[in-house]
């Protein structure tokens, strides 16, 4: 298979199940995936030359042969809400004659009998005794449910008989005949130079946009991943509805073919924004992603986002900024160097870690919960979200910390309020310098501590916070005490710039304890 970023650049087409939320059975598919569109197609039946085209009914006539009968079999019956359809064509025999005749196509008369709500039986009886000429009329049925299990290629072989017993969900032969000994089908005639000529083509039915478009494996407002399956949803509102896939493999190299795709065209659409933005206003990353729903009385627990990391800012929104306007329409905007990003614990295999989009696993598998994440905000609260791929969380985690460690290095210093036995103070991390704490009013600096100087800390959960600075000389341990309204963002940002700060004097250090890295390994 190809690697995710080395997908060739034609069309890749593959055949799926459809399943419609709330809807009965599933249809066969099948997918055409270009660099910016995929396309769903159904099979039809149509006209390619005569005066039938454009017409959805056809009425051919069939004459019954010594050798292969009516040279088809049927499925399906109104006890199944379905019509009869032409489940087998035998090559060579009658119904392959006509050129008219399809796989699929629903019996609607029977010698101008309407069979459309007949039972299986009944239409079974009509067409073994219908006469030496029978007249049917038909319409190709584009949404065969795939429980009837219809063929998608060609006529079957002449030999391929079955059993003369009758069921709804089994083919009923209608190509048997009184003398069994008698093997060879009759020689072929070609239908009339004047007669309609069809074709059974795959024709587009829906076309979703792949830019800023999301991927869902889950079930609608939930975490719990579907075996085998997911849906596309573009950015207009355009869905795929559910596919599902044959295997777990084919499942996963589809989920990772779309998923390059989506991204590639986000990095367009990226380049595109950042033209127009100043160097400290670019954007890092962006995509969709899932936040978890806490404390909600609805029975969504789940809730798309696009999340965007911009500047020195993480964006939230509920929908995709499409247009230089939306930027300011964001639901809720956090200062990078503010939050934290936290990987959720992974289940492991082994001693390696499990990667779903890695390691499709056995027909069937699915990880119980996607690939997860929460980035904590200031006042000690946090937000939930999760993706479906371990490289996208992969990408997640590389992004927080390059566009963190962009923003420490760009602002070079935060300052915050605080205070100490009612005396309001000013505390200031500089990448540079370290720690300062200075007088509010006169500015003038009280103390002073260089990043190294740090050997811990201790808070009350609230407001209070213990720094423990080491002397170089003495070696003795000094602890200053500060209060500040939001302890969190504090912390928070004491957190970014150590780790930019230890990130400029060994980058490998970062890169062995990221997920990226893990997961890299994994997929090598």
């Amino acid at each position: 298979p190809w690697p995710v970023s080395a997908l060739p650049p034609q069309t890749r087409t593959g055949l799926a199940l459809l399943h419609h939320e709330g809807s009965g059975s599933p249809c066969d598919v099948r997918l055409q995936l270009t660099r910016e569109v995929l396309t769903i197609q159904k099979q039809d039946v149509v006209c390619v030359r005569g005066s039938s085209h454009g017409a959805r009914h056809r009425t051919v006539t069939l004459r019954r042969q010594p050798v292969g009968g009516l040279g088809l079999s049927v499925k399906g019956g109104a006890e199944h809400r379905v019509p009869v359809v032409i489940s087998k064509i035998f090559r060579g025999h009658a119904a392959d004659q006509t050129g008219m005749l399809f796989v699929g196509d629903a019996v609607l008369q029977v010698n101008g009998i309407n069979v459309e709500h007949a039972t299986h039986e009944e239409v079974v009886h009509l067409l073994r005794n219908a006469g030496d000429e029978v007249a049917i009329t038909v319409d190709y049925l584009r949404e065969a449910p795939a429980f009837l299990k219809l063929p998608l290629g060609s006529p079957g072989p002449a030999g391929d008989h079955s059993s003369g017993a009758s069921s709804p969900l089994f083919d009923s032969g209608l190509h048997l005949n009184s003398n069994p000994s008698s093997t060879d089908p009759p020689s072929p005639s070609s239908p009339a130079a004047d007669a309609p000529q069809y074709e059974k083509r795959w024709l587009d039915t829906l076309s979703v946009p792949l830019s800023m478009a999301r991927i869902s494996r889950c079930k609608a407002g939930t975490g719990k991943c579907r075996s085998g399956a997911f849906q596309v949803l573009a950015v207009d509102g355009v869905r795929t509805g559910v596919l599902q896939f044959h295997t777990a493999r084919e499942s996963a190299d589809w989920l990772r073919a779309v998923s390059a795709t989506i991204s590639d065209l986000t990095l367009e659409s990226m380049k595109m924004v950042n033209e127009g933005c100043s160097p400290c206003d670019q954007i890092v990353h962006m995509g969709w992603v899932r936040e978890r729903l806490e404390g909600t009385s609805s029975r969504e627990t789940f809730r798309s986002k696009f999340l965007a990391l911009k500047g020195s800012l993480l964006y939230v929104f509920s929908t995709a900024p499409v247009s230089t306007l939306d930027w300011v329409r964001a639901e809720k905007t956090y200062n990078l160097c503010e939050v934290l990003f936290k990987l959720h614990k992974l289940w492991q295999a082994d001693d390696g870690w499990l990667h779903e989009d890695c390691h499709p696993g056995p027909p069937g598998f699915a990880p119980q919960r996607p690939f997860s994440f929460s980035v904590l905000v200031g006042h000690g609260r946090s937000r939930v979200f999760s993706v479906d791929l371990g490289s996208e969380l992969a990408a997640w985690e590389r992004s927080f910390q390059r566009a963190t460690f962009k923003e420490v290095r760009r602002s070079r210093s935060k300052t915050y309020t605080c205070s100490w036995q009612g005396e309001m103070l000013c505390f200031t991390v500089d990448f540079a310098l370290g720690f300062t704490c200075s007088d509010s009013k006169t500015k003038n600096v009280l103390w002073r501590f260089k990043f190294s100087q740090l050997k811990g800390s201790s808070d009350d959960g609230n407001a209070r916070v213990k720094l423990l600075f080491q002397h170089p000389d003495s070696k003795q341990i000094e602890v200053k005490e500060l209060e500040f309204p939001d302890l969190t963002a504090v912390l928070h940002c004491v957190h970014a710039f150590l780790a930019a700060k230890v990130a400029s004097v060994d980058p490998a250090f970062m890169d062995s304890q990221s997920f990226a890295r893990k997961s890299a390994s994994a997929e090598r």
